[in-house]
């Protein structure tokens, strides 16, 4: 049987590669929806370990909230086994090039987009910084917003390598994501979950520290 509850969760083992490094890393992988249909956010690392949350339900879409390698590892495979298609905002492709040359994703991802499955409503926010095109996905219902590598519990997501900008996350949290009700839960790419509120004094300590 599905997991119950509308939000669904597995955490996926593998690497990060990029810019002639590689780190080992562990990743969330949420799955959003109903008993009949879900999304599967950010297809990490391990295809049996997320088609077992899936748990033979339609899949209505692959979600990439980037496309770091370690994000989109699996998202052509699962797109695969379930029919399903891939989304992706346009500003990604170059970092999505990198892993998957001979694939592209089936739909871009725009802010704004409305993704449904099973009741859910994912509204796409845009929030470039980490990379190019990375999107949040806000489940106003839900209460809830899923950032990939744009927020952590503890601050923003890294902008040290090829691609990111520590001003421009740093904009992206502050006019995009804190704005959103303090008491958001925030559901992240790797570690533990957070709320907006709690951010608010992480990314202050952040931006006083000139990181």
């Amino acid at each position: 049987m599905p997991p119950s509850g509308p939000v669904g969760h597995v955490v996926t083992s593998g690497t990060f590669s990029l810019d002639g490094g590689t780190w080992e890393v562990d990743n969330n992988v949420w799955v959003v929806g109903d008993e009949n249909e879900v999304v599967v956010v950010d297809a990490a690392h391990d295809l049996e370990k997320i088609a077992e949350a899936v748990a033979g339900r339609r899949v209505v879409a692959v979600v990439c909230t980037h496309a770091h390698d370690d994000h989109v590892n699996q998202a052509p495979h699962l797109a695969d086994r379930f029919a399903a298609p891939i989304l992706l905002a346009p500003a990604e492709a170059p970092l999505w090039d990198m892993t998957w040359p001979d694939r592209k994703p089936d739909r871009e991802l725009h802010d704004g987009d409305v993704i449904e499955a099973g009741g859910v409503s994912l509204r796409a926010i845009t929030t470039p910084g980490h990379s190019p095109g990375s999107t949040c996905l806000y489940a106003e219902d839900l209460g809830i917003l899923f950032t990939g590598d744009t927020l952590f519990n503890g601050g923003p997501g890294a902008t040290g390598r090829s691609y990111s900008s520590f001003d421009t996350i740093i904009d992206s949290i502050r006019g995009r994501l804190l704005t959103l009700p303090g008491d958001t839960a925030v559901r992240t790419g790797h570690g533990d979950s957070t709320t907006i509120g709690a951010e608010l004094p992480h990314l202050e300590e952040w931006i006083s520290r000139g990181h």
